[in-house]
């Protein structure tokens, strides 16, 4: 028997969030530190795209001419704030539940984006191209993290950028990322990360590397308990976003 084409797609993964599909947009569920932390991640997108496109940072649309793709972007969160700023935007996730929750909230809100139930390597196969490509709390949850970034990098015009977000796995990430926010404070349902598959930055910069990606800004995103809200700091022990740039030529 001829063995299975590769794929970045884990079938345990994209059950489990099709299962919370109806939920991506209770702002007090399952995803409520996802919308806290969206202003967060939008405004180092927003300052690291505007100054590698020389756009103006503060314009209403700074976005404007840039087809962006939204990798797994689950019910569009963050997509949906992308085409705000605008931009022409492609939302895909594997997930068809998914897709289905994010066409339903973009019509409820009137905006116009093209929501595609498909992979990564689907999109690179077929030929498309993007300025932009935000691989947004993914890479832990794929099958194949190579595949991915591979098809990642491929989707990119000539000096387009990779936004990548995710966990690192440290003893700290554990304890906040998966025992105290899955376990203690219900942040998330349990079972949504899997250690063993978070991802050190060196290990994502080694990715950048061997697909000839240029890494151009980091930060990483820590909760202020205090304050009860998330803010970009140096600490990438946790939660951290890298930007690489393709090359031009």
């Amino acid at each position: 028997m001829a063995n299975a084409p590769h794929s970045t797609v884990d079938p345990a993964e994209i059950a489990h969030f099709n299962a919370l599909a109806g939920k991506w947009w209770d702002g007090d569920g399952e995803f409520a530190q996802l919308h806290r932390m969206n202003p967060v991640r939008l405004a180092f997108i927003r300052e690291t795209i505007t100054r590698h496109f020389r756009h103006p940072v503060d314009a209403e649309r700074p976005f404007a001419g840039l087809r962006l793709l939204d990798i797994g972007c689950g019910g569009g969160i963050l997509t949906e704030p992308l085409a705000r700023l605008g931009g022409s935007v492609v939302g895909a996730d594997a997930g068809a539940e998914n897709i289905a929750a994010a066409r339903h909230h973009a019509a409820e809100v009137g905006l116009a984006i093209d929501y595609r139930a498909t992979t990564a390597e689907a999109l690179a196969a077929a030929g498309e191209r993007f300025d932009a490509v935000f691989a947004m709390e993914i890479v832990e949850h794929v099958a194949d993290r190579a595949l991915f970034m591979d098809a990642c990098a491929s989707l990119l015009k000539p000096g387009g950028l990779l936004f990548v977000a995710t966990i690192n796995r440290t003893l700290r990430s554990f304890a906040l990322a998966i025992v105290a926010a899955e376990y203690v404070l219900g942040w998330l349902p349990r079972g949504s990360h899997d250690w063993n598959k978070l991802v050190k930055p060196e290990e994502l910069q080694g990715d950048f590397a061997r697909t000839h990606l240029r890494q151009i800004a980091t930060t990483g995103v820590v909760f202020d308990p205090l304050g009860g809200n998330w803010r970009r700091a140096g600490d990438m022990a946790v939660n951290y976003i890298l930007a690489a740039a393709k090359p031009a030529g």
